[in-house]
């Protein structure tokens, strides 16, 4: 028998939010990490607000939209705001009830700035780097340092020349360069940049990641404006931020893997200042590309395997700038880049911690 179609809507609904999303989906235990680490973050919170006045959305439910907004692909708060509408797996996952209104679109550009100057993606980031330490995920010897190319919100028809240009250039022996005398009007920290000869010259900014080698999760991120040096300068920073958080093993060899880019004097010379031993990639042998490796240090018992360890780091990459939407930024100004760039980090981590870690 035909069933006939009932046009009389429900007027109530005796089936909670909670129970509408599956118990094995995997958005569970992302939210289950991710209000953890909301948590230790709730004084950063407190000194971010005034301690009167009108309630303000939760920073908590603003922070997990954004996640959303990663972790899906959205590519606007636009669109992120016409999917929390009516999707209730999303609902469930900010903390708004079935009823409860959405937000203006606006809200995202007015609390961002707050966000910012609380540096919380940073922070969150390294909340979510604790829990992979709890789980004893991390390796704490072996690490791979490498830098990507973020295309800047901009034209190279953007860039004009600059009305006070410096006296002394950047470039080697105060040459100067394009940069010193030229600057985009639409985004004046984005530099014109490309990674090889045979790529194409494009406004961009640079995005860096370290890497333990054991599970290939991230351990520090950040971003930077373009450059020639800005890889291993990056990469120096980082390292230093690693070894800071906990004292070394007695006996321990920490050790750092790179590509060919990294093949430099001043960036091995500053891994010896760490006592870090560089596991880079070397040219064949040639007079305009010299290899800076000692022979000890060529000859390390993991060399080899750290080398071989190193496409981790591209499946980080490929990730963050397919998934997470950052092959061309849509921010302007370094500090922005970088504070999504480190969100974006912090969220391929919770991905793969779903994963690593067992339930419960």
């Amino acid at each position: 028998m035909r069933g006939n179609e009932d046009q009389q809507e429900e007027v109530f609904s005796y089936l909670p939010l909670e129970k509408r999303v599956a118990t094995d989906h995997p958005l569970r235990k992302i939210r289950g990490m991710t209000d953890s680490c909301l948590q230790g973050l709730s004084r950063e919170f407190d000194e971010l607000y005034a301690k009167c006045g009108r309630p303000s959305i939760p920073p908590e439910q603003l922070l997990r939209a954004l996640l959303l907004q990663i972790l899906f692909t959205l590519r606007s708060e636009r669109q992120l705001m016409e999917q929390l509408n009516y999707n209730l797996l999303y609902r469930w996952f900010v903390g708004l009830k079935m009823d409860e209104p959405i937000w203006d679109v606006t809200v995202f550009s007015k609390n961002r700035e707050r966000l910012l100057g609380g540096e919380v993606a940073g922070k969150f980031f390294q909340q979510v780097w604790q829990q992979a330490e709890a789980g004893k995920l991390l390796s704490e010897e072996h690490f791979t340092v490498d830098g990507t190319m973020i295309e800047a919100w901009a034209n190279r028809k953007s860039f004009q020349e600059k009305k006070d240009p410096p006296e002394k250039g950047s470039g080697a022996r105060g040459r100067k360069l394009f940069r010193d005398s030229h600057e985009s009007k639409t985004d004046p920290e984005a530099h014109l940049f490309s990674k090889s000869r045979a790529a194409e010259i494009k406004p961009c900014y640079m995005g860096h990641v370290i890497t333990e080698n054991r599970h290939g999760l991230i351990v520090e991120a950040c971003a930077s404006p373009s450059g020639r040096k800005a890889e291993r300068e990056a990469g120096l920073k980082m390292m230093q931020r690693v070894l800071s958080r906990k004292p070394r093993k007695p006996g321990g060899a920490i050790t750092l893997g790179a590509d060919k880019g990294y093949q430099e004097e001043t960036f091995l010379e500053g891994l010896g200042g760490l006592a870090v031993i560089p596991h880079v990639a070397e040219y064949r042998e040639n007079k305009h590309w010299p290899n800076w490796l000692k022979a000890s240090e060529r000859q390390h018992p993991g060399y080899e395997m750290s080398l071989k360890k190193r496409k981790l780091v591209e499946k980080v990459f490929g990730w963050i700038k397919s998934i997470a939407g950052l092959s061309k930024t849509k921010f302007r100004g370094t500090r922005r880049v970088n504070w999504v760039f480190q969100l974006a980090a912090a969220a391929y981590n919770l991905v793969r911690l779903e994963k690593l870690l067992p339930t419960g």
